[in-house]
């Protein structure tokens, strides 16, 4: 299926005040830094979740933990993925039992993929709890899933998707909408 861009949605400069907006809620809500760490779900929500850390470190003067979550063997559509599914490390160095865990990816969508991120994690401990920040939300939940920090919300039809572009895989940062070439 062919998709063409229709509009860029963010740019570098919107991003990075998103993702500083994002770390300030985060401490608001958590009360500071403590027992707080945040988790990427991989590819770019990895990215996302050590930039956010960046911008609470600047800010609350102290370390914060993070990791990255690779949840392909969670996936409901695993069997239609592809026939050898990439299975990537999950790289958390860290008890998470009793922290407070900021699960970070770059789209919310359907909700799966939060979902399959919740299964992986408890694989690894029990939290204090999960929270959810992620840098668009496009709406059309298939799973009763909501994110506790937006960056923005982006009504969508289901003839477009969002892209993700970040420095660090594309080159540049910015968020655009895809439509479906007719």
């Amino acid at each position: 299926m062919e998709f063409k861009e229709k509009a860029k949605i963010m740019d570098k400069e919107a991003m990075e005040r998103a993702l500083m907006r994002i770390a300030h809620e985060i401490i608001e809500k958590n009360k500071g830094i403590k027992d707080l760490a945040l988790i990427g779900i991989r590819n770019r929500g990895a990215y996302l979740a050590e930039r956010i850390a960046t911008c609470i470190e600047k800010i609350e003067k102290g370390k914060v933990l993070t990791g990255i979550l690779d949840i392909t063997l969670y996936r409901d559509d695993l069997t239609h993925a592809s026939e050898q599914p990439l299975v990537r490390k999950t790289e958390i160095d860290f008890d998470i039992s009793d922290k407070k865990i900021i699960l970070v990816d770059d789209v919310l969508y359907t909700g799966r993929t939060a979902r399959c991120a919740l299964d992986a994690l408890v694989d690894f401990g029990r939290p204090k709890y999960i929270q959810l920040a992620v840098l668009i939300d496009r709406g059309h939940r298939e799973l009763p899933v909501r994110a506790d920090y937006i960056g923005k919300n982006v009504p969508t039809s289901l003839k477009e998707a969002v892209q993700v572009r970040l420095e660090e895989v594309d080159g540049k940062d910015e968020v655009v909408i895809l439509e479906q070439g007719g």
